[in-house]
């Protein structure tokens, strides 16, 4: 389901759905204590019942549902009131905040068409190539703004070229020539949908989902080593690059040639991009940002491959670098984070002039209005998700669970429980939230790998990529509904490619899993680390 659906629904299905979530937390508050778990516990599972019923049926708001850990964790003994409020400003939440400024900076200059209209026009205007170019596009532009975002941009544009084509094809009916573009029009929209969802998992702003891992990662295991944005690109780039060209061979595979179109479609995209004209100061200055802070937080830690480390990273550097002049103090390079640097470069972004108005005013890059812009639901959705997540490990739940898989899963191999995790999350993210559904299960896949013996990233990892592979239904993805509002997609077409693309993206990250990110990340599948001890 949407992450982004902050509105309540005013449905017999979201009625119910208020009703039944205080019914089901007062159920299971009175129900006998279970064996080996605590009263805090016990009662953090009635509190987030409560919240999965009302996300799931959304009753209320979402992000209004976020909230109740707020009042509840304190009435019931789970949590300080002093502590609860924490989780909803941490270093994941401002390092959300900051990527979101980075792309309301990007859609307020426009440089996202410019990207988008070049990278098309550069891979092709063939019917198959116009389906790749698509793809590629907007999974670049996931990377670094919304899923949602890049799909809203993209879609009208395929529409565009997708009528121009019908338009011209009608034209020549008469003469009996004119192909049939459902099949174009088809592969075209879910690839856009596909490839939101694909790119954005490569980086660590490009989804929600991700920014929830960072998020349960500090809090369960702060000694833990640190999960950099450059090692994240490492791993999950090929694997979203495999997931893209996967996703287009199956739509494209039946698809006719038809030359005749090649043609019409540069004439297209070279319109499009006369229209936008050169670029103006801001797009370049924003483009300029946009590249630097990538740069940064690609190169900030270090790059190792199995033991061998490859870049040591700026961060390191700069630590170094002050020791030698003795004017390091304290500083560390563990002081720093990947929030650090966005926020830097935002407040760069409110200090550099992009041009001028209408009234001859001082245009800056980044202003206030444009600022407040930002999905306060989604924030207040993470800190609902980080408040559940440090109730976790407060009242030692994330344990009990963890100790309960344990036994069911004592004596199978790694690699079938990573592949077990990637089925079961691929395919629940298709009805929940998906960003819930991290922040619900990584605190116990965490605990599970522990009591297993295993590194926590082993099993985290893999099952935050998965919750970003729900291709089968239009309420999975933002993106999934939104190209099915166009009305060209039917719910069977969706449903019979995204259930062979879910089953294909379970085994390409089981498979990147193994190859890239163990590693990548340094993980031992045989010794526990200390750090998890």
């Amino acid at each position: 389901m949407s992450s982004n659906a902050y509105e309540a629904m005013p449905t017999p299905v979201g009625r119910t759905g208020l009703v039944c979530g205080p019914l089901l937390f007062l159920g299971v508050l009175f129900s006998p204590l279970p064996e080996g778990m605590s009263v805090e516990a016990h009662r953090l599972v009635a509190v987030v019942l409560w919240m999965v019923m009302w996300w799931v049926t959304q009753a209320v708001p979402i992000a209004a549902t976020s909230l109740l850990p707020l009042a509840l964790f304190p009435l019931l003994g789970i949590q300080p009131a002093k502590e609860v409020p924490t989780a909803y400003m941490n270093q994941s939440i401002v390092l959300a905040m900051g990527g979101f400024m980075i792309a309301l900076g990007i859609e307020r200059w426009g440089l996202h068409r410019r990207i988008a209209f070049h990278i098309v026009r550069l891979i092709g205007t063939g019917p198959r190539r116009i389906v790749l170019g698509f793809m590629c596009a907007t999974a670049f532009l996931s990377m670094w703004i919304s899923n949602t975002a890049s799909t809203l941009l993209m879609l009208p544009i395929a529409l565009a070229i997708l009528t121009s084509l019908e338009e011209v094809l009608s034209a020549k009916q008469e003469s009996g020539e004119r192909p049939d573009l459902s099949r174009l029009s088809l592969a075209l929209l879910l690839g856009i949908a596909y490839a939101a969802s694909m790119g954005g998992s490569t980086t660590l702003v490009g989804t929600p989902t991700n920014i929830a891992f960072l998020g349960v990662w500090d809090q369960h295991f702060a000694e833990g080593p640190e999960i950099t944005a450059g090692q994240w690109m490492m791993a999950f780039v090929p694997l979203g690059m495999l997931l893209i060209f996967c996703a287009w061979v199956l739509l494209t595979l039946r698809m006719p040639p038809q030359p005749q179109l090649a043609a019409l479609g540069r004439g297209f995209f070279r319109d499009r991009i006369r229209e936008l004209g050169p670029p103006t100061m801001g797009e370049m200055l924003m483009f300029g940002v946009f590249v630097m802070t990538a740069c940064l937080w690609v190169l900030r830690g270090k790059f190792q491959f199995q033991d061998h480390v490859i870049f040591e990273g700026w961060a390191t550097w700069l630590e170094n670098w002050l020791a030698a002049r003795q004017i390091a103090g304290s500083f560390t390079h563990r002081f720093l984070h990947d929030s650090t640097t966005v926020m830097a470069m935002v407040v760069l972004m409110f200090c550099l002039p992009g041009g001028r108005d209408e009234q001859g005013k001082l245009r800056f890059l980044m202003d206030w209005e444009t600022a407040s812009r930002l999905p306060w639901g989604l924030l207040l959705l993470f800190g609902g998700g980080f408040a559940i997540a440090a109730g976790f490990e407060n009242s030692q739940l994330s344990v009990y669970f963890g100790t309960l898989f344990t036994e069911y899963a004592a004596g199978s191999h790694p690699l079938v429980m990573v592949l077990g995790i990637c089925l079961l999350l691929t395919f629940l993210t298709e009805f929940t939230s998906n960003v819930a559904t991290t922040q619900i299960f990584l605190p116990i896949l965490g605990a599970a790998a522990v009591s297993l013996g295993i590194d926590p990233r082993l099993f985290m990892l893999p099952a935050t990529v998965s919750t970003s592979c729900a291709f089968m239904l239009p309420i999975a993805t933002p993106p999934n509904a939104i190209v099915f509002g166009s009305g060209r997609i039917r719910v069977l077409d969706m449903v019979r490619y995204g259930i062979l693309l879910n089953l294909l993206g379970v085994l390409l990250i089981t498979a990147v899993t193994y190859l890239l990110v163990i590693p990548i990340f340094g993980i031992d599948t045989q010794v526990l680390p200390s750090w998890a001890k």
